[in-house]
């Protein structure tokens, strides 16, 4: 009996170990992060001065025509078209993803993910705080 216990300890304290290793080790820096990353309107407009990126405008037709970020890729989030336009993008380029308030620049950014880009921003607050701030 005192063998199973000691067993039994033997493998908690393993299991416990490996789940604290896996743990620590999902948890690294936004450096080695993968996939995108929330950006403010002062790190999107700074990110915007790197020779390369695609600034990519995610909302309507009609909310473009109020007004977009000079350069922008229009690209309608709400187009029956838009993840197969969105898959035929070069995935080795950087994309600033931005739509009115971030919601859908969000969404398409996990989109991308999802397809193996490797360099994407979202604009937290979209148009709206980017605005604000410019």
């Amino acid at each position: 009996m005192i063998t199973s216990w000691k067993n039994i300890s033997l493998l908690s304290y393993l299991l416990l170990a490996l789940m604290t290793a896996s743990c620590q080790s999902s948890t690294g820096s936004d450096a080695q992060k993968e996939g995108f990353q929330d950006l403010n309107a002062a790190q999107f407009k700074e990110k915007m001065a790197t020779r390369g990126v695609v600034v990519l405008d995610v909302r309507t037709p009609a909310e473009t025509a109020e007004g977009k970020i000079k350069g922008a890729e229009e690209l309608d989030f709400r187009a029956p078209d838009f993840q197969e336009k969105l898959g035929q993008l070069d995935r080795d380029k950087t994309y600033l993803v931005y739509c009115r308030s971030g919601g859908r620049s969000s969404s398409a950014c996990s989109m991308m993910e999802e397809m193996g880009f490797k360099n994407v921003y979202n604009l937290v607050g979209g148009y709206q705080g980017w605005s604000t701030e410019n």
